[in-house]
């Protein structure tokens, strides 16, 4: 009896066709020397790729989203389309590269499986992680050293 929920679906009974979890099998097949090189190759851009679009999340969309939020304000006059913009933008492009990462993440395996290591489990986690890490580390350190949130007993008024 399948009881498990991950095989099983859930708390259903039964399971849509097609959304079973992935089985491969024992080890890969290797190909030969040149094609292990040529799959290691592919499988170290599609991890480099990952990384600039887990990068891209933290800090250039966002912008991206607040520059359209801006445009919009300024075209329309109205603040309220120009904030729903952004987010409508954000929402888009957030989960339109999250679900490309997590494409590039199935090729990934596939790929390093093709290359002959025994590549069961992803790399997005581990690389979304650093870099949230990363980005919100640099994000703190320029909050607090380089711009500084300033003084509260004497603030500088430089620019009244």
């Amino acid at each position: 009896m399948r009881s498990d929920p991950s095989d099983t679906g859930g708390l259903f009974v039964g399971r849509r066709p097609g959304t079973g979890p992935l089985r491969f099998r024992g080890t890969p097949e290797r190909g030969d020397e040149k094609r292990q090189r040529a799959d290691a190759g592919l499988a170290n851009a599609m991890w480099a790729g990952m990384v600039l679009l887990s990068l891209l999340c933290w800090g250039p969309i966002p912008l991206a989203c607040l520059w359209v939020g801006a445009h919009v304000n300024s075209a329309l006059g109205n603040i309220s389309l120009g904030i729903l913009s952004a987010f409508i933008t954000l929402g888009v492009l957030l989960f339109g590269t999250l679900a490309l990462l997590r494409r590039l993440d199935y090729a990934w395996i596939l790929v390093r499986r093709a290359a002959g290591h025994d590549q069961r489990n992803g790399a997005l986690a581990r690389i979304f992680a650093v870099a949230a890490v990363v980005c919100g580390s640099a994000f703190v350190i320029w909050l607090l050293l380089i711009h500084g949130p300033g003084s509260s007993v004497a603030p500088n008024n430089q620019y009244q």
